[in-house]
């Protein structure tokens, strides 16, 4: 499958299915992103689909009803990790803040890239200086599997969700509504269900960027497993919203492996447990669910030490994923790989919304010290790096891996 949410956001742009541009080139006249200015400050609730629900009403909810699947992994849980949520994303803000205050350092941010190009990035990793790098993914680094992103009109899941009889297409990821009739969720879940599709190129660069000792961490916004099916270890991989590798009952937290879940869905029952006969729910993050507590975890101690931000198919428009580019330290590069342009936020409007939203890269900037975009198609840009890298035999041998 594809992405999905994590804070509260607007409806953002339709992504739509631009031609294919050469690789290093930037274009012109990006869309403006629009925010949502009701997002509540320090709560980050999930979402599959890239897009906050726009007609859910949300009320404040009491904190023990919003922990995620992840915070009850433990049987003697003690509410100790929802703690560990605020902090982590408190010194997300801190981070965020101090680097775009400029509190974290000298004015005069060194510029690592000897050129601000795809050929200075090239440079540099093959210089042996960049030792952590991380990469972040959203639904654009899967398209080329069959897997559908979720706002492409016509083809995209949000456009073909008319048989299930919604009361929006966004409901189908709604935890409420799941509770209330959960049959529309299965049944999708049975068309995309992960063992069905193959690692695509850029799945396959990520794994040879762990193979060359240079992967730091993989974060990803999607829920379909293909990193994990090209071979990246669990350890190197940050499922932020949520996986289908396990799954818990919903009243009780009993846990169910992926071959559990996959028997039962793949016979058209709605999974229940045995324990109590509650729901059964895969592990990934819907609308009003928290994201796990290892993303927060994970993020405080990765992105300060990151040396290089590789960015594929995602256009940096879904909370609070979209904010990591702002953890990294202030000289680290930032490599955009994607069909468009992203669009930065104005640092007044994030301000006045109140939310954990991150400035965006600055390729417009005359300023811009560090941020690089190979705009296209991600499979084609993933290739293409690889080559100018000499990695292209390496990646060659890796796609040809049958499974």
């Amino acid at each position: 499958m594809a992405d999905c949410e994590g804070s509260k956001t607007a409806e953002q742009p339709t992504e739509k299915e631009t031609p294919k541009v050469a690789e290093g080139q930037v274009e012109k006249d990006a869309p403006t992103e629009k925010k949502d200015e009701s997002a509540r400050t320090g709560e980050c609730e999930g979402a599959i689909g890239g897009m906050r629900d726009p007609s859910a009403k949300l009320e404040v909810e009491d904190s023990d009803e919003e922990y995620s699947d992840e915070d009850y992994e433990d049987e003697d849980y003690d509410g100790s990790e929802g703690e560990e949520d605020k902090e982590g994303f408190m010194s997300m803000l801190q981070n965020f803040l101090m680097n775009k205050l400029h509190l974290s350092g000298g004015a005069d941010t060194p510029q690592v890239l000897e050129e601000v190009n795809i050929e200075g990035v090239v440079k540099y990793i093959k210089s042996g200086q960049c030792k952590n790098v991380i990469t972040m993914a959203g639904a654009g680094i899967s398209t080329s599997a069959g897997i559908p992103d979720f706002r492409t009109p016509g083809t995209g899941l949000y456009s073909n969700l008319e048989k299930y009889n919604l009361p929006y297409p966004e409901s189908i990821f709604d935890i409420e509504y799941f509770k209330s009739n959960p049959k529309p969720f299965f049944v999708l879940a049975k068309e995309l269900y992960p063992g069905t599709f193959n690692p695509t190129p850029s799945h396959w660069f990520v794994r040879l960027l762990h193979d060359k000792g240079v992967l730091l961490r993989h974060y990803t916004q999607n829920i379909d497993t293909l990193e994990h099916v090209a071979g990246l270890p669990a350890e190197k991989t940050v499922e932020a919203h949520g996986t289908f590798r396990t799954s818990h009952c919903i009243a009780c937290r009993k846990e169910y492996s992926q071959e559990w879940m996959k028997e039962e869905i793949q016979k058209d029952s709605i999974p229940t447990c045995t324990e109590c006969s509650g729901l059964v729910k895969p592990d990934i993050v819907f609308f009003r669910e928290n994201l796990p507590s290892r993303f927060f975890q994970l993020v405080q101690a990765d992105f300060p030490q990151c040396d290089l931000l590789i960015i594929l198919g995602t256009s940096l428009t879904v909370q609070p994923f979209a904010s990591l580019i702002d953890n990294v330290p202030p000289s680290c590069p930032r490599l955009l790989i994607n069909r468009e342009k992203t669009s930065p936020l104005d640092p007044m409007m994030a301000m006045l919304q109140g939310t954990f939203c991150g400035f965006g890269l600055s390729l417009d900037s005359p300023n811009n010290k560090r941020d690089v975009a190979m705009l296209g198609d991600c499979d084609d840009g993933c290739k293409a790096l690889a080559d100018m890298l000499g990695w292209k035999d390496d990646l060659q041998k890796l796609m040809e891996i049958k499974k």
